[in-house]
């Protein structure tokens, strides 16, 4: 019967023998580790590891044996084993030429001129991206007149498949969402008004901020989530499958064949979206307004009515299809920069996604400008 692991030192001559047995395994590891970390081997320069008396041994064990031979070398001593045991040989093998592969080294430590490095790097490399996708618009311009001057040439059948994904698909989340930012905004907006006795002019603050802005943004970011991503992915796809470079082959213009049907089924889709995300938002804060101000639904609408221009209708909806273009060209330009594998394809992919979020965000600051030195 196996017993606990043991080992006993002694000295025979000019060498320091430890002789081992019983279970050197994990259960007996913290038990061994204590007294083998105190091993020394004096002044003699050999020592002998005598492993036959083990029953049964482990990779903790064999780790436990490595160890303590390498503690004993470090020292000067010259260290062998004697009779391990044919079913341990393996295993315990297999342990010291692991031991003994090279560590990995440490990583440099990174200075201020790394730092810099890095960021000049990141920035040449937005330069780069930005070149490049400024050609991707001009390859899109060049294939778009010549489909305005041959109609028959777009893939009516890919537009409207696009059009049900980008579009239909994505009301219910669209519509959920929007509701609730009503929500939150005409009730963050009652508790700070009511301070004032002014709780009912959260029907402008929800009307005009949906409108002009909670709205548009809102649909922006959830389609670059879910369709720029979708775009990225498939296309990407059919760049590791080698499907674009056989439509190449055959005489196909990927621009015409995946992009435009993919572009015009978004550029109609955000804008229908857009005014469905609209309608959901001021649902929500009505439904705050019915509850916590004590207004109707004809109060409510009466006040909104009153509050909101139809130029607040429209600053939002004029973004919309501006901000559909910029989705769907990132989408699809980093959907044709993917390079033969499915990492390319993930990191592309949310590249695509933060890409898109960022050209929304800045094209809305600019439009804000704008808007505000119109006086819109």
């Amino acid at each position: 019967m196996a017993r606990g692991g043991w080992y006993e030192t002694r000295i025979e001559g000019d060498r320091l023998v430890l002789t081992a047995g019983g279970d050197w395994t994990i259960d007996e590891a913290l038990a061994l580790d204590e007294g083998l970390r105190k091993l020394a081997p004096g002044k003699l320069r050999r020592a002998e590891l005598r492993l036959n008396e083990i029953e049964r041994l482990d990779t903790a064990g064999a780790w436990l044996i490595d160890r303590t031979r390498e503690a004993l070398a470090a020292t000067g001593a010259e260290v062998e084993f004697v009779g391990v045991p044919a079913a341990h040989q393996g295993l315990l093998s297999r342990v010291l030429e692991i031991g003994r592969l090279e560590k990995a080294p440490l990583p440099p430590r990174r200075g201020l001129a790394d730092l810099l490095a890095q960021l000049g790097e990141m920035v040449i490399g937005a330069f780069a991206e930005g070149r490049d996708l400024l050609g991707f618009f001009g390859q899109i311009v060049v294939t778009l007149g010549r489909v305005i001057l041959h109609p028959s040439r777009l893939r009516f059948t890919s537009f409207v498949s696009h059009l049900e994904q980008t579009g239909l698909n994505a009301l219910p989340i669209v519509g959920l969402l929007s509701f609730l930012v009503g929500v939150v905004l005409a009730y963050q907006g009652v508790d700070q008004l009511r301070r004032f006795g002014a709780d009912v002019f959260m029907v402008n603050l929800v009307g005009v901020a949906t409108l002009r802005e909670m709205g548009i943004l809102l649909t922006a970011i959830l389609i670059a989530g879910r369709s720029g991503s979708a775009f990225t992915a498939q296309i990407g796809t059919m760049q590791v499958n080698e499907e674009v470079d056989a439509m190449r082959t055959l005489g196909l213009d990927p621009i015409e064949a995946l992009v435009l049907p993919r572009m015009f089924a978004l550029i109609i889709a955000v804008p229908l979206v857009t005014f469905f995300a609209n309608i959901m938002s001021l649902i929500g804060g009505g439904l705050i307004g019915v509850l916590l101000v004590d207004l109707t639904v004809p109060q409510f609408v009466r006040q909104l009515n009153q509050a909101v221009e139809l130029w607040d209708f429209w600053v939002g909806m004029i973004k919309a299809p501006v901000f559909a273009f910029l989705i769907s060209m990132v989408g699809c330009f980093e959907g044709l920069r993917v390079e033969g594998s499915a990492e390319s394809v993930g990191r592309l992919t949310t590249q695509a996604v933060v890409e898109s979020i960022f050209l929304v965000i800045v094209f809305d600051a600019i439009f804000s400008i704008l808007f505000s030195y119109l006086g819109v």
